[in-house]
């Protein structure tokens, strides 16, 4: 769908300095590990090794969290590389119904085939405008894909349950806020202006030529981009989990957790933050769910995937920093009032 845009993107990024090959950051990590393993046999006389409690607290929860997620972060790069290398893609413009309401509905659902994080779509939905979407469309499917799609689907319902309340807030209430945010996006009379000049102009551009590259070296490109922009994403992620649960003290997250609102504005501020992967962040929320109310989690799944730090960041290669501002005022009024009437059905 936007193989040419990732080809391009991947020309813009070559000339960054700076990054640690993977292999290398590997290789310096194994190495670390022997030599402490190798202090440790050669100094018996000091005796065991015992670290603070709330280390191993840390360390077990951030662990947890990584052992959890790692599984599904492969498998959503494999399939994100499957859909954008492998698989046509031109008849998603030809099944798409001409009614508005109905079209963008249907592009909420691209998400199920597309199953990557809320980062993999950045790219795509350029691809859908430079392909004929309108932005308000694209839009539509950037915020849905990263909630309907079946990775995090699973994901969600294997950690609180498929017939709980939080995650039916999260699967209707990203279908609503994804089409809501649409639909005020399309009543804009010019939809170019929504766009950074700089894109608006590369979309009137002739798709430029195929480069020859074959298919297998465009996969391990994407494969190492995507690996490098996630896997430090749910580390951190997941040591913050540890960080919040081990140093926060319990009788704080029980007075703000059981605040109706405070515990929502709470959750919503740490997914803006801590920008955790979309099919990982319910495993690195598990562990507040006896602390914080039902509705708060949810809105931390809403509004996490749509917006954080690292979205911004990437969307506003793409959309004017006006739009970015009323898409976050916005979709963090939708996420607070669901998950005030989670709070108050649940």
């Amino acid at each position: 769908m936007a193989t040419h845009l990732l080809e391009r993107n991947s020309t813009e990024r070559s000339p960054r300095t700076g990054r640690v090959p993977i292999g290398v950051g590997l290789a310096v990590g194994a190495v670390a590990i022997i030599v402490v393993f190798a202090i440790r046999a050669l100094t018996p006389s000091l005796g065991k090794w015992d670290l603070p409690n709330q280390v191993q607290d840390l360390l077990t929860l951030s662990i947890s969290v990584i052992i959890e997620s790692l599984p599904f972060v492969i498998l959503g790069i494999l399939l994100s590389i499957l859909v954008q290398i492998w698989i046509p893609d031109r008849w998603i413009m030809r099944v798409l119904p001409g009614n508005p309401v109905l079209r963008r509905a249907v592009i909420s659902f691209i998400g199920i085939l597309v199953p990557v994080c809320e980062c993999g779509n950045v790219p795509l939905a350029r691809g859908l405008i430079v392909k004929g979407f309108t932005v308000s469309e694209s839009i539509t499917f950037l915020l849905a894909a990263p909630i309907l799609n079946p990775i995090t689907i699973v994901t969600t319902g294997q950690a609180f349950g498929f017939s709980s309340p939080i995650f039916i807030a999260r699967i209707i209430g990203g279908f609503l806020v994804a089409n809501i945010v649409g639909w005020l996006f399309s009543r804009h009379p010019d939809q170019d202006s929504l766009m950074t000049p700089r894109f608006a102009a590369e979309c009137r551009l002739p798709d430029p030529h195929e480069t020859g590259e074959s298919r297998w070296k465009k996969s391990i490109e994407i494969f190492q981009h995507e690996a490098a922009t996630i896997m430090p994403a749910l580390f951190l992620g997941s040591l913050v989990a540890g960080l919040v649960q081990v140093a926060v003290p319990r009788a704080l997250l029980l007075g703000l957790g059981s605040n109706p609102i405070w515990s929502i504005l709470a959750m919503m501020a740490l997914a803006f933050v801590i920008s955790v992967c979309s099919n990982v962040d319910s495993f690195f929320i598990l562990p507040f769910v006896n602390t914080f109310l039902p509705g708060s989690i949810s809105a931390f799944l809403i509004f996490g995937p749509i917006v954080d730090i690292k979205m911004l960041t990437l969307m506003r290669t793409t959309f004017s920093t006006r739009v970015l501002v009323i898409l976050t005022v916005v979709v963090g009024l939708l996420a607070a009032v669901i998950g005030l009437v989670v709070n108050y059905v649940a």
